[in-house]
């Protein structure tokens, strides 16, 4: 059974895609959309690798309750893959590195000879971080998730396997949970808005794409592009 956290706050429900170490375009988003007290903002998780500074984008999500918001924060695939490389639970650490994880690293100044003791660099802060990231968070109609959902299965069956890989399998068929599946993980060049089933919010930011963010309550789409700090916003359609 997959943890995940439930919550039926007041105020506006943020969710912001995947980030990969790109600090600058999420400061320009969150200070666009000013959380304030009684908001929920939902991050889909990898906020670590690829980007230039993973170090920045946690400690800019460690201070955002300093804002009054609720903070929700999912574990993706990369920070599973990242805890396990520093001997934490999780899985694939063998394939930390080669996905970006050298650059997190370097965010954290460890070079080639500390990556045996690549730990003792992270603060404390971040390693608690890391390690109470959530699989899920329901916020009815809304299920958030990091990759997906094996199709068939409810709520209370899908392994964290499924919630921090999967691809295809989710995105090309209808699921049976009773929620919109709002996700990341798979980069995609817009919003995938596949309603009632689901909705991507990875549009590939440190691929040169965008970061995106999408607040539910009036129904707004807020994006910015790699290396630029304009934030657009637009309406776009949840029902």
């Amino acid at each position: 059974m997959a943890s995940e956290q439930i919550t039926t706050a007041d105020g506006r429900l943020f969710a912001i895609g995947d980030i990969h170490g790109c600090p600058d375009e999420l400061g320009a988003l969150l200070n666009s959309i000013s959380p304030r007290h009684g908001d929920t903002v939902v991050f889909i998780g990898d906020y670590v690798d690829r980007g230039p500074s993973a170090r920045d984008v946690i400690d800019q999500v460690l201070e955002l309750p300093s804002t009054g918001a609720e903070i929700v924060a999912l574990k993706g695939n990369h920070e599973d893959m990242m805890l396990s490389y520093l001997g934490l639970p999780g899985n694939y650490g063998e394939s930390f590195l080669f996905n970006g994880g050298a650059a997190t690293l370097d965010s954290y100044g460890v070079g080639e000879r500390e990556l045996d003791h690549a730990i003792e660099h992270l603060p404390d802060q971040h390693i608690a971080f890391l390690m109470n990231l959530a699989l899920s968070y329901l916020r009815p109609p809304y299920l958030f998730v990091h990759a997906g959902v094996m199709p068939a299965r409810q709520l209370e069956e899908q392994e964290p396997e499924d919630m921090l890989w999967i691809r295809q399998e989710f995105i090309n068929r209808p699921h049976c949970l009773d929620a919109t599946v709002v996700f990341g993980h798979t980069p995609m060049r817009d919003t995938m808005i596949d309603l009632p089933y689901k909705l991507g919010i990875d549009t590939g930011l440190v691929y040169g794409g965008k970061l995106s963010c999408v607040e539910f309550t009036e129904g707004v789409l807020y994006q910015v592009s790699r290396g630029s700090r304009q934030v657009t916003s637009r309406a776009i359609a949840l029902r």
